[in-house]
């Protein structure tokens, strides 16, 4: 995964979605990580709803 690409959604996901940083931190440490497997992580954590897991995707797809 680019790191610039990840820094992007990782800031998208604090600040137009305010999810915690430690959430974000807790699904990082996954070895298979990739742009698309993050937000299916924090969703299947509980740590996003569907509303947000829509809007990541939306973003991702904008991109």
């Amino acid at each position: 995964m680019k790191f610039n690409s990840l820094s992007q959604l990782i800031r998208f996901l604090q600040d137009d979605l305010n999810v915690p940083t430690n959430s974000i931190t807790l699904v990082l440490r996954q070895r298979e990580l990739s742009l698309n497997t993050l937000p299916m992580l924090l969703w299947q954590y509980g740590l996003i709803d569907l509303q947000q897991l829509d809007r990541i995707f939306d973003w991702l797809e904008a991109r």
